[in-house]
């Protein structure tokens, strides 16, 4: 079985990542299904919060770990990066 990345391996992963958007709408189902599906295809999810929620994202990011079971790699202003391994 492969070791976890380290956090710069998947910080570099992350910068050709797709990127989810979270913004007015804020974190409905759907967006938790998408980011699921793409933790299950690459791994690693950059996650960008629009400034309107900002007061909000540290909610939001704990909600997004939880119920995609995945770890929180790097959070800085407005971004978040999560990493989950492939089984």
């Amino acid at each position: 079985m492969n070791p976890t990345p380290s956090k710069k391996d998947l910080m570099n992963r992350s910068l050709s990542t797709i990127t989810i958007n979270i913004g007015k709408s804020e974190l409905k189902d759907s967006v938790i299904d998408e980011i699921k599906r793409q933790l299950k295809e690459r791994e690693v999810v950059k996650i960008r919060f629009s400034k309107s929620i900002s007061p909000n994202k540290q909610n939001y990011i704990t909600d997004i770990i939880e119920k995609s079971n995945s770890k929180l790699v790097d959070f800085r202003g407005n971004v978040a990066v999560i990493f989950k391994k492939k089984r």
